[in-house]
């Protein structure tokens, strides 16, 4: 009963938003058209489709707001007037009362705000889908953000969540074509993922994580966590003071190189996935700045890291070698590849699913980020993935998610930029480190703890063995000498019934031929 109030609740926010006219009027079709009139009688639809859109989305939940967060970073994709309204779900969500946050912060560490800190700015500074943050300062001096659940969010999610579910098995039940996107293990990731963003212990430590990862690229920085104020639905990190990535003109004006931007942006994703194989998934202009002050002058500076993306080694290499090779316009290799890893059914054709990819991938090539969408270019290759059946890999939903953020934020800053060539290098300094003297090195020194227990043992196993009795091994031998005499008398058997078979066959044969010269 929850899932179908829920069902109706979000058919009447579509009705009650105007949405379906939104949806209506793109179409040319007269009778379309006229549809379009007939359904907008009676309400009040004179408010812009983007706002209108923006408040549906909002209305609806977290999960509709991390939709529309997703879909703001895709200007070439919607018309300039719905993309602003839904940039302003990146970090200007609606903010829950002050007062409700103090009593969290209060609940969770057992004490009264001044005991906790020096001064609480109680107006948030940004308010996302799942929490908003505060400005504080601690008894030390300290500048730190705080940041806060929302109150209720476990219930809201849930029932969305049930709702996906139930759709999902529905999608999935419905065709051929459902089951290969497998909708329920996709949903299944996006629900994991969900959940770990309501836990801001585990956002801390994604946080620890990727700040350890990135602390020698010198390209991006990472708050800090203080750990003495992380709770599951508080968190206390180092304050970062930059400017939003979404004020290109600012930073231009402030004297920030723009390609090199660009340039370390994609330098940051590839290393995060192929290096690290733990990558920030939620790199929407929300949550990314950049660093104006004098010492860390033109780096990124990373937020909100409830969403991360785990990869094993496995993927990351079976993905490295489809990047390497898309590059290197190999597109047998790419075929290959998914063959190899089961991707496609073992009867496909790699001449064809080759030509297939060619005839996707090969217009894109040599041309800068603005004369090119990746966005259509995953499109195209979806429609082939249909028609040779390949299987969509749920692990791999979120990476499909960040890189299209990484093409949105490369578009607004540098349109010029080449992702192919920017990445290139990079990943070929990846394969050779993969299959060099220094990967050895590291799976020596990695296995060397094993093998320093192993070694000392050895010469004691050794002479274990030889001081051994001679009868303790003779029941396992006398089993081998037994079953190596009956595999002999097969073999004996089998000559022996063949030399009499062509014996036979050439009496039968000498019989015939003296009966002809008899008669």
């Amino acid at each position: 009963m929850t899932r179908l109030f829920r069902g109706i609740f979000i058919v009447w926010t579509v009705l009650r938003f105007g949405l379906d006219e939104l949806v209506l009027s793109s179409f040319e079709r007269p009778w379309i058209r006229l549809l379009t009139r007939i359904v907008s009688v009676g309400r009040n639809l004179k408010a812009p489709r983007g706002e209108r859109l923006r408040e549906a989305l909002e209305s609806l939940g977290p999960i509709f707001v991390k939709f529309g967060q997703v879909m703001s970073t895709r200007r070439d994709l919607l018309p300039p007037d719905i993309a602003d309204e839904l940039a302003r779900l990146q970090d200007r969500v609606p903010p829950f009362e002050s007062a409700v946050a103090v009593a969290i912060i209060e609940k969770a560490f057992g004490r009264p705000l001044d005991r906790i800190f020096a001064s609480f700015e109680q107006t948030p500074v940004a308010s996302a889908s799942i929490a908003q943050v505060h400005f504080a300062t601690l008894p030390n001096g300290r500048e730190v953000a705080v940041k806060v659940l929302r109150p209720n969010m476990l219930p809201a999610i849930e029932k969305d969540l049930a709702l996906m579910h139930m759709m999902a098995g529905w999608i999935e039940s419905a065709s051929a074509d459902g089951k290969r996107l497998k909708p329920r293990e996709v949903v299944g990731e996006f629900d994991k993922y969900l959940h770990d963003e309501l836990d801001l212990l585990r956002e801390a430590a994604n946080a620890a994580q990727l700040r350890r990862n990135m602390q020698d690229l010198d390209l991006v920085m990472i708050p800090e966590m203080v750990w003495d104020f992380c709770m599951p639905d508080v968190m206390v990190m180092e304050r970062m003071k930059g400017v939003p990535i979404s004020q290109a003109q600012r930073l231009r004006d402030a004297g920030v190189d723009m390609k090199k931007l660009a340039r370390d942006g994609v330098t940051i994703f590839f290393t995060q996935v192929f290096r690290d194989g733990f990558f920030h998934a939620d790199m929407h202009p929300g949550n990314i700045q950049v660093s104006l002050a004098p010492e860390t002058f033109g780096r990124y500076i990373s937020l909100d890291f409830g969403i991360v993306g785990t990869l094993t080694e496995v993927d990351k290499e079976y993905l490295a070698q489809n990047f390497s090779a898309f590059f290197q316009r190999d597109y047998k290799r790419v075929a290959e590849l998914h063959l190899e890893s089961g991707w496609v059914p073992p009867e496909t054709r790699v001449d064809e699913l080759e030509a297939a990819i060619r005839a996707c991938c090969e217009p894109y090539f040599d041309r800068p980020l603005r004369e090119i969408s990746l966005g259509l270019v995953l499109m195209r290759l979806f429609q082939t993935s249909r028609r040779f059946h390949v299987e969509i890999q749920p692990q791999l939903v979120l990476l499909q998610k960040t890189l299209l953020n990484i093409e949105g934020l490369g578009r607004e800053l540098d349109p010029d930029l080449d992702l192919w060539s920017t990445a290139k290098p990079f990943l070929e300094k990846w394969m050779l480190e993969q299959v060099g003297p220094e990967k050895l090195l590291a799976q020596l020194k990695a296995e060397a703890p094993a093998y320093a227990k192993l070694l000392p043992g050895l010469p004691r196993l050794l002479s274990q063995y030889l001081k051994s009795p001679p009868g303790l091994h003779r029941r396992e031998i006398e089993e081998l000498l037994y079953e190596q005499k009956r595999t002999n008398k097969l073999l004996q058997s089998v000559i022996y019934g063949g030399l009499g078979f062509v014996l036979a066959l050439v009496t039968m044969q000498l019989v015939q031929v003296l009966r002809f010269r008899l008669f």
